[in-house]
């Protein structure tokens, strides 16, 4: 999952909402959020106030995670599967950015 926006819910608890960009994410899931290195279990997924058994990619949801408060985990973290391939900090990345319709001049800093 991308970059979750995170809401506290009053009775429900802190709650991730993102899209679900690969994989599956179900209740009962164990999540590791990076860079935080933040781990827990999903409680509960939801769309559009409905329960899912399951999010599939392409999914915009909200899912509950146990143990966890809003402090903990911030938007632009990213969430995956803590058993298979967990997210983590990258050293270092190359990246190619094309630029379109900037005013002015763009300078290093």
């Amino acid at each position: 999952m991308g970059r979750p926006d995170i809401c506290k819910i009053g009775g429900v608890g802190t709650v991730p909402v993102d899209r679900v960009e690969t994989g599956v994410l179900k209740p009962g899931k164990v999540v590791t959020f990076a860079p935080v290195s933040v781990t827990t279990e999903v409680k509960s997924v939801e769309m559009h106030h409905e329960a899912l058994s399951e999010a599939v990619p392409g999914d915009s949801v909200g899912f509950n995670v146990k143990n966890i408060s809003v402090k903990d985990v911030r938007c632009g973290n990213v969430t995956g599967d803590s058993k298979n391939d967990p997210p983590m900090e990258a050293a270092g990345f190359v990246a190619q950015v094309i630029i379109r319709n900037r005013p002015g001049q763009v300078s290093a800093g």
